[in-house]
């Protein structure tokens, strides 16, 4: 076993594909929440508003999806491998509505037709809510373990099994913890009527997310295998939950105080936090096996060799610069309130 800075490569590998996830969720965290929003918009104006907000920003937001994709491939294959077997209904209709998504972005204002941008509406908002669902019922599965048997293969049914009660929890919580994202987002580039009303939707999806995240972590606590046992051995594990809801406790003053950035910053910090706790509490777990633990994908029985591991971290060093400065051009270039202009969709 190789080792840098005292860690094993596998950890440091885990790390950065939870790191790049993370990003996404972030990120595309308020691409997605806005969309949600789109059906609550009644003029066609604030609809392109809401559309050019994230005009900029939604296609180079998918890098790290990509890229995370490709560090998960890399890194963990047989992961990756047993992942997608298990789960193919829910990627495949993740990525139709992926295309959908982004079909709809640059259709809708293609045409002057009312049915025509009204069809495009609710695709667009459609497809943005079920993507948002469909990666949180991802992470539900992952949080509670497969079917996992001998030759670490997937020994379930592959349709519909990924819908369980709890997978459809974290989804509908995902989808309020998006919402929440691309409201302040919003806030952040529009002003007037639109932006009373984000005020006021703000407020709604804040309850909507702080009741669903209660009902969640209550039935986790109960009902999820191991999770009670890992916050005994792991007590620390703890202030993870408590910091994510001091976190969302502080956007409604902050918008208050219309410190839309600072909200935007606390809002992600919440998104952080959770998915560092679910990293703590699977680590070095990849995907648990509900049939025996040994039969589950961890870090080190589905890592890459440890020369491969040991060249793709030197690229993570070498590409990581050039993506953080990348991505802080593109978001200081488009600062700002949203103007619409003829080059707009």
């Amino acid at each position: 076993m190789e080792y840098f800075l005292g860690i094993d490569y596998p950890t440091l590998w885990f790390l950065v594909v939870g790191l790049l996830f993370s990003g996404y969720a972030i990120l595309e965290g308020f691409d997605y929440g806005a969309g949600a929003w789109h059906l609550f918009f009644r003029k066609d104006l604030s609809r392109r508003i809401s559309i050019n907000a994230i005009g900029p920003l939604w296609d180079a937001n998918q890098v790290f999806l990509v890229i995370g994709g490709g560090a998960l491939f890399a890194g963990f294959p047989v992961m990756y491998a047993t992942m997608l077997s298990s789960m193919y209904v829910p990627f495949m209709l993740f990525l139709v509505l992926l295309v959908l998504r982004s079909s709809a972005i640059k259709f809708r204002s293609a045409e002057k037709m009312l049915w025509w941008r009204k069809t495009w509406d609710i695709i667009y908002s459609v497809s943005n809510i079920l993507i948002s669902f469909l990666l949180g019922v991802v992470l539900g599965n992952v949080i509670e373990g497969f079917e996992i048997g001998e030759n670490l293969s997937f020994q379930g049914d592959v349709f519909l099994h990924f819908l369980s009660p709890y997978a459809v929890m974290v989804g509908i919580t995902t989808v309020a913890l998006f919402m929440t994202q691309g409201a302040i987002f919003l806030l952040l580039k529009t002003e007037g009527r639109l932006h009373a009303r984000l005020t006021f939707l703000l407020k709604r999806g804040m309850i909507f997310f702080i009741v669903s995240f209660s009902v969640m972590s209550l039935y986790t606590l109960i009902f999820v295998e191991g999770v009670t046992e890992n916050f005994k051995a792991q007590p620390i594990s703890f202030v993870l939950p408590v910091l994510a809801l001091l976190a969302i406790a502080n956007v409604p003053r902050l918008v208050s105080k219309k410190k839309y950035m600072n909200a935007l910053v606390f809002s992600s910090l919440t998104m952080a936090f959770l998915l560092m706790l679910v990293a703590f509490q699977l680590y070095p777990v990849l995907l648990p096996s509900n049939i025996d633990p040994k039969y589950s994908v961890t870090i080190y029985n589905a890592a890459s060799s440890q020369k491969s591991l040991g060249i793709m971290l030197t690229i993570v060093c070498i590409g990581s610069p050039l993506l953080a400065g990348y991505f802080l051009f593109l978001y200081r270039t488009f600062n700002g309130k949203v103007e619409l202009d003829d080059t707009s969709y």
